[in-house]
Protein backbone atom coordinates (compact mmCIF):
# COMPACT_ATOMS: atom_id res chain seq x y z
CA UNK A 1 0.00 0.00 0.00
CA UNK A 2 1.29 3.43 -0.93
CA UNK A 3 1.72 6.00 1.78
CA UNK A 4 0.10 9.39 1.30
CA UNK A 5 2.38 12.28 0.47
CA UNK A 6 2.41 14.43 3.62
CA UNK A 7 5.40 16.75 3.53
CA UNK A 8 6.35 18.49 6.75
CA UNK A 9 8.18 21.28 4.97
CA UNK A 10 8.14 23.17 1.70
CA UNK A 11 11.18 23.93 -0.43
CA UNK A 12 10.47 27.30 -2.01
CA UNK A 13 12.69 27.91 -5.02
CA UNK A 14 13.19 30.74 -7.45
CA UNK A 15 15.62 30.72 -10.34
CA UNK A 16 16.77 33.64 -12.37
CA UNK A 17 17.58 32.47 -15.87
CA UNK A 18 18.83 34.06 -19.07
CA UNK A 19 15.45 33.29 -20.68
CA UNK A 20 12.60 30.80 -20.53
CA UNK A 21 13.88 27.94 -22.70
CA UNK A 22 15.62 25.34 -20.50
CA UNK A 23 17.46 23.87 -23.47
CA UNK A 24 18.95 27.12 -24.80
CA UNK A 25 18.91 29.35 -21.72
CA UNK A 26 20.82 28.87 -18.49
CA UNK A 27 20.46 29.40 -14.77
CA UNK A 28 22.03 32.57 -13.37
CA UNK A 29 20.93 32.52 -9.75
CA UNK A 30 19.03 30.25 -7.38
CA UNK A 31 17.52 30.91 -3.99
CA UNK A 32 15.67 28.50 -1.75
CA UNK A 33 13.79 28.85 1.49
CA UNK A 34 12.74 25.93 3.66
CA UNK A 35 9.50 26.67 5.53
CA UNK A 36 7.00 24.86 7.65
CA UNK A 37 3.27 24.97 6.84
CA UNK A 38 2.91 28.25 8.77
CA UNK A 39 5.42 29.61 6.22
CA UNK A 40 8.03 30.33 8.87
CA UNK A 41 11.52 30.40 7.41
CA UNK A 42 13.67 27.56 8.69
CA UNK A 43 16.67 28.22 6.47
CA UNK A 44 17.68 30.02 3.28
CA UNK A 45 20.05 29.20 0.45
CA UNK A 46 21.47 31.39 -2.30
CA UNK A 47 23.75 30.44 -5.15
CA UNK A 48 25.16 32.27 -8.14
CA UNK A 49 26.14 30.35 -11.25
CA UNK A 50 29.29 31.72 -12.80
CA UNK A 51 29.39 32.11 -16.58
CA UNK A 52 32.26 33.22 -18.76
CA UNK A 53 31.52 36.97 -19.23
CA UNK A 54 31.30 36.87 -23.04
CA UNK A 55 28.92 33.90 -22.89
CA UNK A 56 26.82 35.63 -20.22
CA UNK A 57 26.46 38.74 -22.36
CA UNK A 58 25.47 36.62 -25.37
CA UNK A 59 22.90 34.67 -23.31
CA UNK A 60 21.36 37.84 -21.89
CA UNK A 61 21.34 39.56 -25.27
CA UNK A 62 19.26 36.67 -26.70
CA UNK A 63 16.41 37.98 -24.51
CA UNK A 64 17.33 41.65 -24.71
CA UNK A 65 13.73 42.93 -24.62
CA UNK A 66 13.18 41.44 -21.16
CA UNK A 67 16.56 42.46 -19.76
CA UNK A 68 16.35 45.96 -21.26
CA UNK A 69 13.02 46.37 -19.46
CA UNK A 70 14.71 45.25 -16.20
CA UNK A 71 18.13 46.93 -16.32
CA UNK A 72 18.64 46.99 -12.54
CA UNK A 73 18.17 43.21 -12.34
CA UNK A 74 20.51 42.66 -15.31
CA UNK A 75 23.24 44.85 -13.79
CA UNK A 76 22.91 43.05 -10.46
CA UNK A 77 23.13 39.61 -12.03
CA UNK A 78 26.09 40.61 -14.21
CA UNK A 79 27.89 42.22 -11.24
CA UNK A 80 27.62 39.10 -9.08
CA UNK A 81 28.78 36.73 -11.85
CA UNK A 82 32.45 36.83 -10.77
CA UNK A 83 31.55 35.64 -7.27
CA UNK A 84 29.65 32.64 -8.62
CA UNK A 85 30.45 28.95 -8.79
CA UNK A 86 30.18 26.31 -11.48
CA UNK A 87 26.68 24.98 -12.18
CA UNK A 88 27.57 21.52 -10.81
CA UNK A 89 28.96 23.01 -7.60
CA UNK A 90 25.74 24.97 -7.03
CA UNK A 91 23.76 21.76 -7.55
CA UNK A 92 25.87 20.01 -4.90
CA UNK A 93 25.38 22.94 -2.49
CA UNK A 94 21.61 22.85 -3.05
CA UNK A 95 21.57 19.08 -2.47
CA UNK A 96 23.47 19.60 0.80
CA UNK A 97 20.84 22.20 1.81
CA UNK A 98 18.09 19.66 1.03
CA UNK A 99 19.92 16.91 2.94
CA UNK A 100 20.16 19.16 5.98
CA UNK A 101 16.64 20.58 6.03
CA UNK A 102 14.60 17.80 4.38
CA UNK A 103 16.35 14.73 5.80
CA UNK A 104 13.06 13.13 6.87
CA UNK A 105 11.29 13.81 3.57
CA UNK A 106 11.55 10.94 1.06
CA UNK A 107 10.44 13.39 -1.64
CA UNK A 108 10.48 17.17 -1.32
CA UNK A 109 7.51 19.45 -2.07
CA UNK A 110 8.64 22.27 -4.35
CA UNK A 111 6.86 25.61 -4.02
CA UNK A 112 7.00 28.94 -5.80
CA UNK A 113 5.41 31.22 -8.34
CA UNK A 114 5.10 29.61 -11.80
CA UNK A 115 7.23 26.89 -10.26
CA UNK A 116 6.63 24.59 -13.21
CA UNK A 117 8.96 26.85 -15.24
CA UNK A 118 11.73 26.64 -12.63
CA UNK A 119 11.16 22.88 -12.45
CA UNK A 120 11.85 22.59 -16.20
CA UNK A 121 15.27 24.17 -15.62
CA UNK A 122 15.92 21.98 -12.58
CA UNK A 123 15.05 18.89 -14.63
CA UNK A 124 17.35 20.03 -17.45
CA UNK A 125 20.37 21.32 -15.51
CA UNK A 126 20.22 19.69 -12.05
CA UNK A 127 19.02 16.08 -12.44
CA UNK A 128 20.20 15.07 -8.95
CA UNK A 129 18.05 17.81 -7.40
CA UNK A 130 15.16 16.83 -9.67
CA UNK A 131 15.26 13.25 -8.38
CA UNK A 132 14.77 14.54 -4.81
CA UNK A 133 11.56 16.40 -5.71
CA UNK A 134 8.01 15.08 -5.59
CA UNK A 135 5.95 15.35 -8.75
CA UNK A 136 3.41 17.52 -6.91
CA UNK A 137 4.21 21.20 -6.57
CA UNK A 138 2.76 24.15 -4.69
CA UNK A 139 2.33 26.74 -7.43
CA UNK A 140 1.25 30.16 -6.18
CA UNK A 141 0.43 31.25 -9.74
CA UNK A 142 -2.54 28.82 -9.75
CA UNK A 143 -3.95 30.68 -6.75
CA UNK A 144 -3.31 33.97 -8.55
CA UNK A 145 -5.30 32.85 -11.59
CA UNK A 146 -8.30 31.79 -9.48
CA UNK A 147 -8.37 34.82 -7.20
CA UNK A 148 -7.88 37.36 -10.00
CA UNK A 149 -10.23 35.64 -12.46
CA UNK A 150 -13.06 34.60 -10.15
CA UNK A 151 -12.90 37.14 -7.32
CA UNK A 152 -11.06 40.13 -8.80
CA UNK A 153 -8.52 39.98 -5.96
CA UNK A 154 -4.99 40.89 -6.92
CA UNK A 155 -1.86 40.80 -4.81
CA UNK A 156 0.59 43.61 -5.57
CA UNK A 157 3.82 41.63 -5.61
CA UNK A 158 6.99 43.54 -6.39
CA UNK A 159 8.90 42.07 -9.34
CA UNK A 160 12.54 42.43 -8.37
CA UNK A 161 13.80 39.57 -10.56
CA UNK A 162 16.17 38.62 -7.77
CA UNK A 163 15.63 35.13 -6.47
CA UNK A 164 15.43 35.43 -2.66
CA UNK A 165 13.21 38.52 -2.75
CA UNK A 166 10.94 36.86 -5.32
CA UNK A 167 10.45 33.81 -3.07
CA UNK A 168 9.51 35.95 -0.10
CA UNK A 169 7.04 37.78 -2.32
CA UNK A 170 5.53 34.45 -3.40
CA UNK A 171 5.09 33.33 0.19
CA UNK A 172 3.44 36.65 1.06
CA UNK A 173 1.18 36.30 -1.96
CA UNK A 174 0.01 32.82 -0.92
CA UNK A 175 -0.62 34.08 2.62
CA UNK A 176 -2.73 36.90 1.15
CA UNK A 177 -4.89 34.41 -0.77
CA UNK A 178 -5.21 32.05 2.19
CA UNK A 179 -6.54 34.89 4.34
CA UNK A 180 -9.39 35.25 1.85
CA UNK A 181 -10.43 31.61 2.32
CA UNK A 182 -13.16 31.07 4.90
CA UNK A 183 -12.61 27.89 6.91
Amino acid sequence: MKHAFKPQRILWVDLEMTGLDPVHDEILEVAAIATDWDFREIATFEGVVRHEPTKLKRLLDRNAAFWDANPKARRGLEAQNDSGKALAAIEQDLLAFCDEHFANEPKILLGGNSIHQDRRFIDQWWPAVSRRLHYRMLDVSAWKVVFEGKFGKKFAKPEEHRALDDIRGSIQELQYYLKKVKM
